[in-house]
């Protein structure tokens, strides 16, 4: 996860899958996204409580990437929510699906190309003050790292005092 380092200063790094394209990786992610199979989450947060062990750096706060509200809308949930909360459980930590709202609209970054998805910028927005945590971002998929990049700077730049740390269902390779 070292072009993760390049973009965020991170404690920690995590990702469960590599994601290349017509790979199983794809295709259970777009089943989870796209088809209504949202359990699918709860089986990659199994997976994810087998191969992680959070004893020497523990986060304080998991919180999820969220959807627009057209999107949500659109696709009735999001996807992270059932990951995120069996995570939550699994380990103990709190998880917040409400610290960051989605302002900006735009179609799914899986639809854009590469620059068209750098283009994103201030797409995000903290709801609350955080401040003296060590918070756990959780995504679906790392490519570019820009989602990543631009919801741990407006936590950065509007908190004090905060760690940042990444977990991604599957990174593109």
């Amino acid at each position: 996860m070292d072009k993760v380092a390049l973009q965020i200063p991170v404690e920690n790094a995590y990702s469960l899958l590599y994601y290349e394209k017509e790979s199983l990786a794809q295709r259970i992610i777009h089943q989870l996204k796209y088809n209504h199979r949202e359990k699918i989450g709860k089986v990659l947060a199994k997976w994810i409580t087998e191969r992680i062990d959070f004893s020497n750096s523990k986060p304080d706060l998991l919180v999820t990437v969220p959807l627009h509200y057209k999107k949500l809308k659109q696709r009735g949930y999001n996807q992270l929510h059932l990951f995120g909360n069996e995570l939550s459980k699994h380990y103990n930590i709190p998880v917040n699906h409400t610290l960051l709202k989605r302002i900006k609209h735009s179609r799914a970054q899986a639809k854009k190309n590469q620059n068209e998805r750098l283009k994103t910028k201030n797409a995000y927005q903290l709801t609350q003050n955080i401040n003296d945590k060590h918070i756990l971002l959780i995504d679906d998929v790392y490519t570019t790292g820009n989602t990543m990049s631009n919801i741990a700077w407006e936590i950065l730049n509007n908190s004090k005092n905060v760690k940042i740390s990444i977990l991604v269902m599957a990174m593109d390779v």
